[in-house]
């Protein structure tokens, strides 16, 4: 049975052929719709890094439509992210590409390695801002949705 499935993205470092972060961004969104069925993609931001990544990053995320079961998708996002040249390395340090589940239409999903939805994801601007922009009505935990996590992420920034 296919499913939509919210996919986070994230770059940080330049790549040989497809250039700048944003660019990157770019690539991935083109090759989940060649991969998957694209449902819609946001615009393309630049968020200050966290921790010690150091580079800003452009973030989206990607909605598409799959019959693969969470852990088939994760492994063939990880398997994008190795095409892309990402090799694993330092947790939250520089990356090529980034490519999380976030959440999916099929409701709460636990395994060793994966969770859905994401944990930290209504906590993330990076992520809310973009599936908020696509998805204001995605359902992340009952009975909020993307719109109110990004309004309540907004109201925490602090104002100049």
């Amino acid at each position: 049975m296919s499913q939509l499935y919210a996919i986070a993205i994230g770059s940080n470092r330049p790549h040989g052929r497809f250039g700048r972060p944003p660019q990157v961004v770019e690539a991935a969104i083109a090759r989940l719709d060649r991969d998957f069925s694209l449902f819609d993609a946001a615009p393309i931001l630049i968020n200050k890094a966290h921790g010690p990544a150091g580079r800003d990053f452009a973030n989206s995320v990607a909605l598409v439509e799959s019959d693969l079961e969470p852990l088939e998708l994760l492994s063939r996002l990880k398997g994008i992210e190795c095409d892309f040249g990402r090799r694993p390395g330092r947790r939250w340090g520089a990356r090529v590409l980034d490519l999380d589940i976030v959440d999916w239409t099929g409701g709460p999903w636990r395994s060793r390695t994966l969770r859905i939805p994401h944990p930290a994801a209504a906590d993330r601007a990076f992520v809310i801002a973009p599936l908020a922009a696509i998805a204001p009505g995605w359902q992340l935990a009952a009975p909020l949705y993307a719109r109110h996590f990004a309004h309540r992420l907004a109201r925490r920034r602090p104002r100049r």
